[in-house]
């Protein structure tokens, strides 16, 4: 096939194909989808001939032009023969200067099987987004992104996302390669074991949002796992961009020692999502946007499943990053993502004003979790990191303590902390409630260690309401005294001096931050006037 009268055809070991493939733009307008989609005219090659005695490839090229303001994701149909052993898939696009501020062109690209592009559906075969300009798919191995299988008969649709066009449109070109032969072996997946040996009920350090070479990372999986060990963490998830192709080959590096969680970022036009605890080889679908019923319905799915529903760096100020499904659906919020900047400050005060809106509310809450979100080096597996209290190492404990919030955040391992309010004899810790009467005194109490020079913040419902430094050191404990007619919840924040080695303040406003970079934070441990 190919557009604009412009075409390319390459055959090698089978004979040439003499059907006509010259399309006309009249004829690829007229297969636009209703909606956020548009399909293109499909691609046709020739039946194999003998292919198991005589293996060839077959290449077609389509090349076409988009306007700004183009559908979400274009489908180009493929029509595969019978007798094919790989697809594989070239695609380039033109980058023309943009004024400044304005997004130049970006594209992404994916695949489905003749199993069909229906949401949700079983055809998925894979996503590189904009990370890779090639492809390939086989029964036996596949381009990290993609999955390995056997090449079935029938109409697969290359997938483009065109999420950026400039002004002047733009211009693509896909290549697509069919290779005739017998299908060989098969690939066999090695899924991570759901249990690892841990410490019985425990606090465990872990990392639950990781990228490889299986998305837009550079780290291949051996490289995350050993960076997860260095780290000194408990267990990882795996959340590459909107595939589930990493999950097969986990099992290689988990241990009694690292607990491999299998999961997904999905990554939609408005804002990602982390699906943590996925069964091995579920994939969640992502295309879909706010005005859609989509993310309601992929939550579910993924809760059904056992897994957890995180929204990723709210605030995050990328294209197509900023959260807009709103929290009815999450089970955690991702509020510190990487090094700590201020698109984490904006996400904790989110999530604090929230925390009041529930108690006022008495309604659910969602916890607070912090991630790296590590692509490549020099990111910092494990900066930050989320210290999760479960009553083994196993992926459905770990993903209760989540959901439970009971844990608190570490920009690592040297940083440790605990965190109770007491009254009347009783203890309570984090994602406990403590009731008393109303007049009764609480004692808040927060012992920390690995954080030199740093301050300790109590805030509750009214805001800060106490702040104390920590000596050169890093090793402290911190005493404030309230009662449950003054506060509905009290939560811990560590900081790191700022950049003149004051330790800021809360209480102040002015045109620079008042804050270093956060070291710890904890969810909360609500109060309760008691009757």
């Amino acid at each position: 096939m190919c557009l604009d009268g412009r075409c390319e055809r390459h055959a090698a070991a089978l004979p040439a194909d003499d059907g006509a493939h010259t399309l006309d733009r009249r004829r690829l307008l007229m297969a636009a989808a209703a909606g956020a989609a548009l399909t293109l005219v499909p691609v046709s090659f020739p039946q194999a001939r003998a292919a198991a005695a005589s293996p060839g490839e077959v290449s077609r090229t389509v090349t076409g032009h988009l306007e700004t303001g183009a559908a979400d994701f274009v489908y180009l149909p493929v029509e595969v023969p019978k007798g094919v052993q790989k697809i594989a898939v070239e695609y380039s696009y033109d980058k023309p200067a943009v004024p400044a501020g304005t997004p130049g062109n970006s594209c992404d690209i994916g695949m489905f099987d003749q199993r069909g592009v229906k949401l949700g559906g079983k055809g998925f075969r894979g996503w590189s987004g904009g990370f890779r300009t090639s492809f390939e798919i086989s029964a036996a191995e596949a381009t990290p992104g993609y999955l390995p299988g056997p090449i079935g008969a029938g109409t697969w649709n290359i997938v483009l996302g065109p999420y950026q066009v400039a002004p002047q449109g733009m211009n693509y070109q896909v290549k697509i390669t069919l290779t005739y032969g017998a299908t060989g072996a098969t690939f066999t997946p090695r899924y991570p074991p759901t249990k690892a040996k841990g410490r019985g009920r425990a606090w465990y350090r872990g990392d639950g949002h990781l990228h490889t070479v299986h998305s837009d990372g550079r780290r291949l999986p051996s490289e995350v796992a050993a960076g997860a060990r260095a780290a000194g963490l408990d267990f990882m998830v795996s959340t590459d961009h909107n595939t589930s192709s990493s999950h097969g080959v986990w099992g290689e590096f988990a241990g009694d020692d690292l607990l491999i969680i299998t999961g997904e970022e999905v990554t939609t036009r408005n804002g990602h999502w982390l699906a943590l605890g996925l069964p091995a080889g579920d994939w969640v679908d992502w295309r879909y946007r706010a005005r859609d019923d989509g993310f309601a319905r992929f939550a579910r799915q993924v809760r059904r499943s056992g897994g957890a529903v995180v929204p990723a760096h709210p605030y995050c100020p990328y294209v197509a990053c900023q959260w807009k499904f709103g929290y009815d659906e999450a089970d955690a919020v991702e509020v510190w993502n990487g090094p700590w900047t201020y698109d984490d400050e904006s996400a904790v005060d989110t999530w604090d004003a929230r925390l009041g809106e529930a108690v006022r509310a008495g309604r659910g809450w969602s916890p607070a979790m912090g991630n790296s979100d590590a692509h490549s080096e020099p990111q910092v597996i494990g900066l930050p990191q989320t210290v999760v209290q479960a009553d083994e190492l196993s992926t459905r404990a770990v993903l209760d303590g989540i959901r439970a919030g009971r844990s608190w955040i570490a920009e690592s391992s040297a940083v440790n902390l605990a965190f109770t309010a007491t009254a009347g004899g009783r203890k309570a810790g984090i994602a406990d409630t403590l009731a008393a009467k109303a007049d009764a005194p609480v004692d808040v109490r927060l012992e920390v260690s690995g954080v030199p020079n740093g301050t300790v913040r109590f805030i509750t419902d009214e805001g800060q309401m106490h702040q104390e430094s920590l000596p050169a050191s890093g090793e402290g404990t911190v005493v404030w005294r309230t009662t449950t007619s003054l506060a509905a919840y009290v939560r811990a924040e560590v900081r790191h001096p700022m950049a003149d080695g004051s330790p800021g303040k809360g209480n102040t406003m002015g045109p620079a931050l008042v804050w270093g970079p956060m070291a710890a934070l904890t969810n909360p441990i609500f109060l309760k006037r008691a009757r």
